[in-house]
């Protein structure tokens, strides 16, 4: 039995408790880490918020981020039936069962936002998703994580070729997949596009998937709910004839519009933690600014 598998007999309120404690350590460092990271990314984003407002969101948003760490883990190892009990509203449900009976396949992008990693069990209840995955660097999480994946039946294929040819396979069959499109992609497979106002290196798979095979296009997050009291999944149609466009731009561009729609329903809850506007030479040096010149940059 892998070391790991002692998560599934830790309560989930003593995980979320170290979540916590966790978060508290890395708020106290506001100069570096994930603080950091997740107040120069607001900053940015949204420049109306007060200092103050914004330093309550970066905060807010790594303890939500911990949270995710620590839930993820209570999910690898515990059985698909506790997960899905963890699932208490499911909003918009008529919109996925009809995108999965499409003969053009379904496609379903979920960002960063809230904890995917307890949605993915769920959504197998519906059938088995075609996933891209890049393998772990620690071989111990790895080997956790794969072995809970392969107790869904996912289908995971590589981040490359191979895998985005998987991808159109499965979906000119009618199947479904699900992307997490926010992630910074390699230069040769992105484009820079507005997200929320800032060029962005932005992957261009989701739109090229959209534009060739003509899928359904749907978003799903599965939000924490107040309390800590389980999760709720929220389920929209974001196929708009933008998003469809033979003009790779305009439909990259659309798709970032759908994401910040989605965040902005639970901004705290978005993994602003990372580098996500390093991508492009306009913004590449932004997290070496100080918040005053965040300010005052025009980008």
């Amino acid at each position: 039995m892998s070391l790991l598998s002692i998560f599934r007999f830790t309560p989930m309120p003593a995980l979320r408790a170290v979540a916590r404690t966790a978060a508290s350590i890395i708020n106290s460092q506001k100069d570096k880490g994930m603080l950091w990271k997740s107040r120069v990314n607001i900053a940015l984003c949204y420049p109306t918020l007060s200092t103050d407002e914004q330093e309550q969101l970066s905060r807010s948003s790594v303890v939500h981020q911990c949270l995710s760490y620590a839930e993820s883990l209570k999910c690898w190892a515990m059985p698909t039936e506790w997960n899905i009990r963890q699932i208490k509203n499911v909003h918009n449900l008529s919109t996925l069962q009809d995108a999965l009976n499409d003969p053009k396949g379904a496609l379903i992008i979920t960002p960063h936002l809230g904890n995917w990693e307890i949605m993915n069990p769920w959504v197998h209840q519906y059938g088995t998703p075609t996933i891209m995955y890049k393998p772990m660097d620690n071989p111990t999480m790895e080997t956790f994580v794969r072995k809970a994946r392969e107790r869904l039946n996912t289908t995971m294929v590589p981040t490359d070729a191979n895998g985005v040819k998987a991808l159109f396979k499965n979906l000119k069959q009618g199947g479904f997949s699900v992307i997490l499109p926010d992630h910074v992609p390699q230069p040769s497979g992105g484009i820079p596009s507005p997200f929320f106002g800032i060029p962005t290196l932005t992957s261009t798979l989701s739109s090229k998937i959209a534009q060739k095979t003509h899928c359904r296009l749907i978003s799903m997050i599965c939000l924490r709910r107040a309390e800590n009291d389980g999760f709720d999944i929220y389920i929209e149609d974001i196929g708009t004839e933008a998003m469809y466009s033979r003009d790779t731009e305009t439909a990259v561009a659309e798709l970032n519009l759908a994401i910040e729609k989605m965040i902005n329903r639970c901004p705290e809850q978005y993994m602003w933690g990372y580098k996500r506007f390093r991508g492009t030479a306009e913004t590449r040096n932004l997290y070496n600014m100080s918040i005053d010149e965040l300010r005052s940059v025009s980008i």
